[in-house]
């Protein structure tokens, strides 16, 4: 499976990258989120717990599913005043 990843804000600061494309085995963004963690190092940044996520330009889940082609985008929480 391919599916391209798109990093924002301080995620992508942090990776010195705006996305990549991945190729494997991934059912949901969890296993996205835990491959690139599994990388380790700068990719620990998408540890947080309060991560938000996207599938196909929609707000989701980590528990999203995936199909071949998906986007997938990691950003922090955004706030406002």
């Amino acid at each position: 499976m391919s599916i391209n990843v798109v990093y924002f804000a301080r995620y992508r600061e942090a990776l010195g990258r705006d996305g990549e494309a991945l190729e494997g085995a991934f059912a949901t963004l969890e296993q996205v989120r835990q491959a690139l963690l599994a990388r380790g190092g700068k990719y620990e940044v998408l540890a947080e717990q309060n991560l938000m996520c996207a599938r196909n330009q929609d707000l989701c889940k980590l528990d999203e599913p995936l199909v071949e082609g998906d986007e997938v985008a990691f950003f922090p929480p955004v706030t406002g005043g």
